[in-house]
């Protein structure tokens, strides 16, 4: 008797177990649609085309999101060729030739800790290094050399995992036939790897481009009225411009950002959903 009260009881505390499981997921998922839901009805009244392609104004019905939009496109592409061959490079480095030791050790927990550091963090050490030091400036060249900072290592450790996933057995098989390491990490690691480099590099450029306190930091305009023609013009991006909008009392500027809002999350999710893809394609052409 007492056996069988006490499988009653662990089933019962197994299913609270589970609806407070179950709970912890669905909260935070309705909050957030909430929140998307709010923004989307107050910012649908100024998504058009005009509003994209048009510059910022003093007039928030006459305001657009242009320069950041293409600020943003910039930013994240040079993001991505200054972060992306260093952060699988150095993946490669650790994962296929790196000996275990206190050496490797130490850089990996490095890894480990700055992918925790707050990015504000990375915006003063960019203003220290790239604006002052090097003397870029507050261009946006020191912007996206600060950002590769904040993105390298979630590519670094993405990158690592990735490689993790590809058996050994492949590798032995290549040195079985007379190739060199390098042979077989170009010709077989890498190709089996990449649908996971892929990834975890867009998902963490997807960060990038949605930062705003490293940027601002480094001296991102927050009023621009012009596009970058190179690569050390001052630049602003969508985050600011949508923080410089809900700084305005006025409640059209409000609006202008709920608006540019809605416009990042599809960005965002345009990216999410190019690394879904590509990772699939990869996946079946290696299956």
């Amino acid at each position: 008797m007492m056996k069988k009260d006490e499988r009653k009881g662990g089933a019962l505390a197994e299913k609270l177990f589970e609806y407070v499981c179950l709970a912890a997921v669905i909260i935070p998922l309705a909050l957030l649609a909430v929140l998307v839901i709010d923004t989307a009805i107050d910012g649908v009244q100024r998504l058009d085309w005009e509003f994209i392609t048009s510059f910022p104004s003093r007039n928030p019905g006459e305001a657009g999101i242009y320069p950041a939009v293409v600020g943003s496109i910039l930013l994240v592409g040079l993001t991505a060729v200054l972060a992306v061959p260093i952060g699988v490079g150095a993946a490669i480095y650790l994962e296929e030739y790196a000996d275990s030791g206190w050496l490797s050790n130490l850089i990996e927990v490095n890894i480990a800790n700055l992918a925790g550091v707050p990015s504000v963090i990375y915006g003063l050490l960019g203003l220290e290094v790239f604006v002052r030091v090097v003397g870029m400036g507050r261009s946006l060249l020191a912007g996206s050399a600060t950002m590769a900072l904040l993105v390298l290592p979630i590519v670094i450790m993405a990158s690592r995992e990735a490689l993790r996933t590809v058996p050994y057995d492949l590798r032995e098989a290549c040195y079985g036939l007379g190739s060199t390491r390098w042979q077989a990490i170009r010709q077989v690691v890498l190709p089996m790897a990449m649908p996971g480099i892929l990834t975890g590099t867009i998902l963490s450029i997807s960060r990038a481009i949605g930062e705003t306190a490293p940027l601002l930091v480094v001296g991102a305009l927050t009023y621009m009225t012009f596009l970058p023609e190179g690569l050390t013009d001052p630049f602003t991006v969508l985050p600011i411009q949508i923080f410089n909008w809900v700084s305005r009392p006025q409640e059209e500027f409000v609006i202008n950002a709920a608006a540019g809002i809605v416009v990042l999350l599809a960005v965002m999710m345009l990216l999410n959903a190019v690394a879904i893809v590509l990772r699939n394609k990869l996946q079946k052409r290696n299956g």
